[in-house]
């Protein structure tokens, strides 16, 4: 067997870094590509991990830009696909599904998100698709027939407790107080983020003054560059640890989605602010079923200084919310468990799970 695996986004690689350890270790041969986003490549190297950089400069985000880009993957993709023969493609990016379909090759598209909140992505990777390997509480519009749901979300593909384990050592190298919030700002440059809001400058002064008066230790966490008045805040550690301080902070005040998904499977408070609300299933799932996170639109900024407010003063919080993702852990998979024995028996996988629609809780 043979894999070829794309990453467009640093979540991707670690969704996937424990299942591309486990499948090499059993002698699968793997071929990793990945275009120039964020830290990914910082995070392969780090882990030694094999790969093919595709693209190596970032796009800006013009509508022209983003159809050159996609053509110049489609060529890369084709190109590396040609030369090392795979059995399977798996990734999120719409040239693995095009690619896939053109050369009669087995093509898996992860995601998490559904259908109208990346109706683009969807739009163009879906018809090429073979299947569409998700969380089943993701929704994937008129493409149901392609879809392989399990009971999990992407991210406990790194953050399941049986992957995951806290580092003293880490927040001792740190020298991190007991008691700090996280704020994480988000570029909210994809084009899917067009029209969606976030955490402003003045709202953030608001945030600060709140977690100042509580005497709560203040990092700021961007993916781009910050005005100079708040760089003295800035988290300043490797890319790898990031989940390690976030599983030891005290709160998350956020306008990334995918952060906070990552603060609620490790049990961490997390107030989410964003146009996004209301719109992911995952998200919508983590707040109102497990209340393990609060999405609050950004025109409502009281909201979110009453909440704040309320996380910062209850003492038994911690104990509270371990509690609550005790029990979402318990719900749901080991997904890498799974992601490995569903590529290693595909396509006969998919198959079996409509046979049998119980069959993933196995990797309980």
């Amino acid at each position: 067997m043979r894999i070829l695996i794309y990453l467009s986004h640093p979540a991707q690689y670690l969704f996937l870094r424990e299942t591309i350890n486990r499948l090499s270790s059993e002698g699968i041969k793997l071929k990793i590509l990945i275009k120039t986003k964020d830290v990914l490549e910082n995070l392969l190297r780090h882990d030694k991990q094999p790969f093919t950089n595709i693209l190596g400069k970032q796009r800006d985000n013009s509508r022209l830009s983003i159809f050159i880009s996609l053509l110049k993957r489609i060529y890369m993709v084709h190109y590396q696909t040609l030369k090392f023969k795979p059995s399977i493609m798996l990734g999120t990016d719409a040239s693995i599904a095009i690619v896939g379909k053109m050369l009669h090759i087995h093509r898996i598209t992860i995601i998490e998100d559904d259908y109208e909140a990346i109706k683009l992505l969807g739009m163009i990777t879906y018809p090429f698709t073979e299947t569409i390997l998700c969380p089943k509480v993701c929704k994937v519009g008129k493409w149901e027939h392609k879809k392989v749901g399990y009971d999990g979300y992407m991210k406990l593909g790194y953050l399941h407790p049986n992957i995951f384990k806290l580092k003293k050592e880490c927040i001792k190298y740190y020298n991190l107080p007991s008691k700090y919030a996280i704020i994480r700002l988000s570029g909210l440059e994809a084009y899917h983020d067009k029209g969606i809001n976030g955490i402003n400058y003045n709202f953030l002064n608001q945030i600060i003054l709140i977690l100042q008066n509580q005497e709560c230790h203040i990092f700021i966490s961007s993916e781009t560059k910050i005005n100079a008045n708040y760089e003295k805040y800035l988290l300043k550690i490797n890319p790898n640890d990031m989940q390690q301080v976030l599983a030891n902070s005290t709160v998350l005040i956020s306008d990334s989605q995918s952060m906070s998904v990552e603060a609620s499977l490790l049990g961490i408070p997390s107030i989410r602010i964003s146009s996004f609300v209301g719109r992911i299933s995952v998200l919508e799932e983590l707040e109102h079923r497990y209340r393990l996170t609060y999405g609050i639109d950004p025109k409502y900024p009281e909201k979110v200084i009453k909440k704040l407010k309320e996380i910062l003063s209850n003492k038994n919080i911690k104990p509270i919310f371990l509690k609550r993702r005790h029990q979402m852990i318990k719900d749901k998979i080991d997904v890498s468990s799974f992601l490995v024995w569903f590529l290693k028996t595909y396509p006969k996988s998919p198959q079996t799970i409509s046979k049998n629609p119980k069959y993933p809780s196995k990797f309980k």
